[in-house]
């Protein structure tokens, strides 16, 4: 098992965000937090990163930080600064308090990861001269460069049209195949899903649903 869930309660501002949670998810698997804006699928994302702190239960996670990539739900257009996409890819390969220092080793990953997602003629382009899709393949390399045994993403295809959403998706089921990665992911392209058939647990501020995709209504609520 790499992350358990127990009773887990958010409020903030007198309003429950979350209420009563509980799941178990198990190495391998791929899950999907389904829900309407407002459902707490955010809530508990951040979370399970520890991002916010529960006011009740627990949120236990097996494995080390270092051993889980986050891709957080945003604005691709936002992102903007004077690196270059590689600086930026990089910068997963950096562990907790140690300086940025990189080993043949990481240059060895970021070639295998920039080749997997095909980027190599955006590597030295600027970060904000890249389009929205191309912004995400950099984000999901760094995500990647880390060998991570948990992907975390919070809404990964915002902004992005259906071909690059597509791609993505592709991407991210071929690691979970291919290399047993567990993903978690926060969604709204139950479109997507249908090819994917992953774990389903539909929340609307409490589980409403939890089972596989072919079992599942689709209703959000």
């Amino acid at each position: 098992m790499i992350l358990e869930v127990k009773n887990l309660q958010v409020s903030y501002n007198n309003h429950v965000a979350i209420d009563k949670i509980n799941f178990k998810i198990n190495q391998g698997e791929y899950v999907c937090f389904v829900g309407e804006n407002g459902s707490g699928k955010s809530t508990l994302i951040k979370n399970i990163m520890g991002l916010k702190k529960e006011n009740k239960g627990e949120v236990n996670l097996n494995i080390s930080r270092d051993e889980v990539s986050y891709l957080e739900q945003g604005d691709l257009k936002k992102i903007d600064f004077p690196a270059t996409a590689k600086e930026i890819i990089m910068t997963g390969v950096q562990k907790h308090n140690k300086l940025p220092f990189y080993t043949k080793q990481d240059k060895e990953k970021i070639k295998k990861v920039v080749a997997e997602l095909k980027i190599e003629e955006i590597v030295h382009r600027r970060i904000g001269d890249l389009s929205g899709g191309q912004k995400q393949r950099v984000l999901l390399a760094r995500a990647l460069i880390r060998e991570p045994k948990l992907i975390i993403l919070d809404e990964p295809a915002t902004g992005l049209d259906a071909k690059i959403t597509r791609e993505l998706y592709k991407i991210l089921n071929k690691l979970n195949k291919e290399q047993n990665v567990t993903i978690i992911m926060a969604t709204h392209d139950l479109d997507e899903l249908k090819a994917i058939k992953p774990r389903i647990i539909c929340l609307a501020k409490t589980i409403k649903y939890d089972g596989n995709f072919e079992n599942w209504k689709g209703n959000l609520e």
